[in-house]
């Protein structure tokens, strides 16, 4: 017979299988600390000792970590998804900086689909409330909040996708567009004219996806990684001649 004796799950495997699916999901993230001890045997109402096998479990698989006197956190397993060795062809190599933006297209146009059609009332407040963070902090002259704020809102598109794969995947690659490896974030906002307009970019986005407007949501998003594509190019070409105008210069000083 196919049956089995039924026996009831012990208590730390339950605690367990709630922080897992809170990683799963993109809520507890690579890195964050989790409350502490008394604080999480509080909130989920569970005894100590069954807290700590269950915490105990977790770090021996590796998905959480404990550091001397300051805590238990979220292990950083976001590395794992690019060898150091292909992060440093990335960082040397241009043919990745438009190799990426094709793969953002692609993926980002599904997610902002599935957003609009997955995602609940909550999810697109959340992706509202970040552009009008990123409106915010357009109007200052650092760039930095904005560049932040602008992969912030990309991710936030992502989770509300609902895809739990493409979740752990896109904030891989965006751990390494924070770092700068792909392109620097900061350098290409420095134009007040380019930040303008990738500011109404992100606005189309934002209005299609609470409208929940899928092919609409997806023509603005391709339209928006398109019109990064050309600005990064025109970044590299005006690099380049400014480049040789410097040897020209030098060449002319010398006589």
């Amino acid at each position: 017979m196919p049956f089995e004796r039924v026996t009831q799950e012990k208590l730390s495997i339950g605690i367990a299988r709630q922080i897992e699916d809170l990683i799963l999901r993109g809520i507890l993230r690579p890195g964050q600390r989790l409350p502490s001890e008394r604080e999480l045997s509080e909130r989920m109402e569970v005894s100590r000792p069954s807290l700590r096998e269950a915490l105990a479990d977790l770090q021996h698989r590796g998905l959480l970590t404990a550091r001397a006197g300051a805590g238990v956190y979220v292990a950083d397993v976001l590395g794992s998804a690019f060898a150091p060795a292909l992060i440093d062809l990335f960082a040397d190599h241009p043919v990745a900086l438009f190799d990426t933006i094709s793969f953002r297209r692609d993926m980002e146009g599904l997610a902002a689909v599935r957003a609009t059609k997955h995602g609940t009332d909550t999810d697109l407040a959340v992706i509202d409330t970040i552009f009008k963070k990123m409106e915010a902090a357009h109007r200052k002259a650092d760039p930095t909040d904005e560049a932040q704020l602008d992969a912030d809102f990309h991710l936030a598109i992502i989770e509300a996708s609902h895809n739990i794969i493409l979740l752990h995947m896109m904030r891989s690659m965006y751990d390494l567009l924070r770092q700068g490896v792909f392109y620097n974030r900061a350098v290409m906002f420095q134009q007040r004219l380019t930040r303008g307009d990738l500011v109404g970019q992100h606005r189309a986005i934002n209005v299609a996806i609470q409208n929940r407007d899928a092919a609409g949501a997806q023509a603005a998003i391709n339209a928006h990684l398109d019109y990064v594509q050309h600005a990064l190019e025109d970044q590299q070409t005006a690099i380049q001649n400014e480049g040789f105008a410097r040897k020209r210069l030098d060449i002319e000083r010398q006589r």
